[in-house]
């Protein structure tokens, strides 16, 4: 399998920032140096969740300016909240930019608060996902000679006359990655050769105690498609070296009872800090369109440290792991900077990282017949 690296850590206030940006820098930087392959940003405004991820795309190149070779991850970019205009310029520049090693991923979103700041409601999210999708292939098709591209989806509208510059690296398109819950996301990764989001939940509950099976009736689904949609062998196989099983939280300590008193530390601070957030979320959801149906456990309970920590002693983690790269996951994301970052929370991240690198990853080992980045002419 391989292993990557979720940047996933909150700011408190506009004091916190600075330090934030500086300690999520060095953590990106040590991870990589250890031997992770990939970096993911999510795609988050205005609560502090990330506070980079305002723009994810700018600070993911400044990364790859720091640390050549990294492969690069959006997990995931809220698609209804860009210019589809812009979102294939800036996926363009970075498929450039990374020679291919990059993994585009793709939803509606997530968080009321953040539609609203961008003028898109809640219920709106799913059908202007859908749009801005098919106005992005659009461009990505066109070429100079061709007739313009006109679009109006109500929320973005305008009239493309030659071409999307620069070209990407990657041809006909980057490849996105799409989350494989809903059937035409699965079928959008299969059909296009793309990796894939495997979830560990099914909604309206985002949690649980059970997510290996889960992930066994989503991957298996998106594994039959993807071998049945005729690509070449060797686009299949980095689709599935690719496809990415998510925990939000991963910590590793020598002794399960440490990791567990570690965990505990770290879930309830990122506990208080959701809360938080969620008093203003709830100002959103006040009104009937930008009102969620799915619900999300506390974070210090079962069925959520079941769902999304991967916790443990490094022995105890390579068995949690075994079933998952028995069932050919190829991709485990680590969310490993959850909650308020803090130096006491970048030192319990970095130990993380270390022992992971060390006496977890060797036993799950990359296949080696992958290939490395995007197809080319």
């Amino acid at each position: 399998m391989r292993f990557s690296i979720f940047l996933n850590g909150r700011s408190l206030g506009p004091d916190e920032d600075r330090d934030f940006i500086r300690m999520t820098v060095s953590h990106a930087e040590y991870a990589v140096g250890q031997g992770f392959e990939a970096l993911f940003l999510p795609d988050h405004h205005f609560t502090g969740y990330m506070p980079v991820a305002s723009d994810p795309m700018m600070f993911a190149a400044y990364l790859l300016g720091r640390l050549p070779g990294v492969h690069l991850g959006f997990s995931v970019t809220s698609v209804p909240l860009h210019n589809p205009v812009r979102f294939v310029e800036r996926v363009n520049i970075l498929d450039q930019l990374t020679q291919g090693r990059l993994l585009v991923g793709i939803g509606s979103g997530t968080t009321p608060e953040e539609m609203i700041g961008f003028g898109v409601t809640y219920k709106e999210a799913g059908p202007v996902a859908e749009s801005n999708l098919s106005i992005a292939d659009a461009l990505w098709a066109k070429g100079v000679n061709d007739p313009p591209v006109v679009f109006d989806n109500g929320f973005y509208h305008g009239r493309i006359l030659q071409r999307i510059a620069p070209a990407p690296y990657t041809q006909p398109r980057p490849r996105l990655m799409p989350v494989a819950m809903k059937e035409a996301s699965m079928r959008r990764a299969a059909e296009n050769g793309w990796p894939a989001f495997i979830p560990a939940f099914t909604p309206p509950q985002i949690g649980g105690t059970e997510p290996l099976k889960h992930v066994q009736k989503y991957f298996s689904a998106y594994r039959t498609a993807l071998e049945a949609a005729g690509h070449a062998g060797a686009v299949v196989a980095d689709a599935l070296s690719w496809s990415t099983h998510t925990y939000q939280c991963v910590h590793l300590a020598e002794t399960d009872d440490q990791a567990g008193d570690e965990l505990h530390e770290i879930l309830t601070a990122y506990q208080l800090a959701v809360e938080r957030e969620a008093e203003f979320n709830a100002r959103a959801e006040s009104e009937q369109a930008n009102r969620k149906t799915d619900n999300t456990p506390n974070a210090l309970t079962e069925d959520w440290i079941g769902t999304w920590t991967l916790y443990g002693s490094p022995a105890t983690v390579r068995d949690k792991l075994a079933p998952y790269a028995a069932l050919g996951i190829g991709n485990i994301l680590c969310g490993t900077m959850t909650g308020p970052l803090t130096q006491r929370r970048l030192a319990l991240s970095n130990q993380t990282i270390a022992l992971l690198a060390q006496q977890v990853m060797p036993h799950f080992p990359p296949d080696q017949t992958t290939t490395q980045g995007a197809t080319v002419p």
